[in-house]
C-alpha cells in the first residue's frame, strides 16, 4: 500500500493508472468487498442494472455477481486490462471528463457504485459530474477510505445513510426530486 501512495505522490493518479492500471489491485480489496456486502444487505438497494464506476479489477463486479446483479457495466479509463482478465468482460474506457460531458446521456441504471475513486475528482468538477450521474440512476453507493469525495446539499444528491467498516466508509446517495434540491453548478 504504501509503494501505490508513493507512486501517486510522484506520478499522479492519472499518470500511475497510465503507467500500472493493466496490473492493478485494489489494496482494499478484503475490506472494500466486507463493507459493500453489509451496505447491499442493510439498504437493499436495486441491482438489477449496476454501472461500477471507476470499475478497477473488478472487485465491486464480481462482489455485485455474488450478490445476484444479473446486470453491471464497468468504466475504467485506465484498468481495462485488469478488469478484463478478472471478469470476462470489457470496460468502456471513458474517464470522469467524458462522463461529466455526458458521455452517458440516455443511458439508465438502477445503481452506480464508485470504489475508491471520486475523491480523484477537482472539486471544481465534481458538481458537474454528479448531475450527469443524477440523470444515469435514482441511487448512488460511494466506497471511500476517506472522507471524501464531500458532496455538498444541493449537488444533486441526498445523502440516505453511512456505514464505516475496518476504515472503509460506503455512503448511500439518492438522486434529488425536486428542482428546489439542485444548487450546484448546471
Amino acid at each position: 500500500m504504501e509503494a501505490i501512495r508513493k507512486a501517486y505522490e510522484r506520478l499522479g493518479p492519472d499518470e500511475f493508472y497510465r503507467q500500472h492500471g493493466a496490473t492493478y489491485r485494489n489494496p482494499h480489496e478484503a475490506s472494500l468487498r466486507q463493507a459493500l456486502a453489509q451496505a447491499v444487505h442493510a439498504w437493499q438497494p436495486d441491482l438489477a442494472q449496476v454501472l461500477d464506476l471507476a470499475c478497477g479489477s473488478g472487485e465491486v463486479t464480481l462482489l455485485l455477481r455474488e450478490l445476484g446483479s444479473p446486470a453491471v457495466t464497468g468504466i475504467d479509463p485506465y484498468t481495462g486490462a485488469a478488469y478484463q482478465e478478472r471478469t470476462g468482460q470489457a470496460a468502456r474506457p471513458l474517464s470522469f471528463e467524458q462522463i461529466a460531458a455526458g458521455a452517458l446521456a440516455g443511458e439508465q441504471y438502477s445503481l452506480i457504485v464508485c470504489s475508491f475513486a471520486l475523491h480523484l475528482v477537482a472539486l471544481s468538477r465534481l458538481p458537474l459530474l454528479l448531475y450527469h450521474l443524477a440523470q444515469l440512476a435514482p441511487h448512488l453507493l460511494i466506497v471511500t477510505p476517506h472522507k471524501r469525495p464531500h458532496i455538498a446539499p444541493g449537488w444533486h444528491w441526498a445523502l440516505h445513510g453511512e456505514l464505516l467498516i475496518e476504515r472503509v466508509r460506503v455512503r448511500l446517495y439518492a438522486r434529488a426530486t425536486s428542482p428546489g434540491e439542485f444548487q450546484g453548478l448546471v
